[in-house]
């Protein structure tokens, strides 16, 4: 008896499709692991996989695994990467009833916005110090959005009634707006602003 397997879409909870989800900006392309190879679609993101055993292997890790490990921060939190998943499946839910779009572009396209393009670095030799303003490299820019929403959804639901994942729902879509009520965004123009004061 001959069986035939028919090939299943994947689905980020069996919901959100990669097919439609676009990078706008051609730099990031590379670092925003998404659809080009079949491993980076998945139907939960939890891979258990060692993306820091090597340098720049965490560019090949999934975007939507990259914000759960982010969201698994400070102590008590450590480790507790189903929570993580749980918070942002929830997230990625409000969020798409609050646009009506794929949540996962609107992930895409905060990122993209959140991250800052000028740094200042400390340059100096023989005691004498001044900062001199660089640009950033794409990995860097990515891993700094990440980190700046995870960072701001925290802080927004420290000793607030709103859940982690309405604020992390918040965060993100007004960081794919480009609102400065975004915690995110507001960091990454304090940096571009000093960055280009050290020019």
């Amino acid at each position: 008896m001959a069986t035939t397997t028919a090939s299943v879409e994947v689905k980020l909870f069996n919901r959100w499709t990669y097919d439609d989800v676009s990078v706008p900006d051609i730099s990031l392309h590379d670092y925003i692991a998404l659809k080009e190879k079949e491993k980076y679609r998945q139907f939960l993101p939890h891979t258990a996989s060692r993306y820091n055993v090597k340098q720049f292997r965490k560019a090949t890790c999934p975007i939507v695994e990259r914000l759960v490990n982010s969201m698994m921060m400070y102590g008590r939190n450590s480790g507790k990467k189903l929570k993580a998943v749980r918070i942002v499946k929830h997230a990625f839910e409000i969020i798409h009833l609050l646009t009506g779009h794929n949540p996962i572009q609107v992930l895409v396209e905060a990122i993209v916005n959140a991250g800052p393009r000028e740094d200042s670095t400390r340059v100096g030799s023989a005691g004498t110090v001044r900062r001199q303003a660089v640009d950033v490299s794409p990995l860097r820019r990515v891993n700094q959005a990440i980190y700046l929403i995870c960072l701001g959804a925290r802080e927004a639901a420290f000793r607030n009634i709103k859940s982690i994942a309405e604020c992390l729902a918040d965060e993100i879509f007004n960081a794919s707006k480009g609102s400065s009520n975004s915690y995110a965004i507001k960091k990454k123009d304090e940096v571009e602003r000093v960055a280009k004061t050290n020019r």
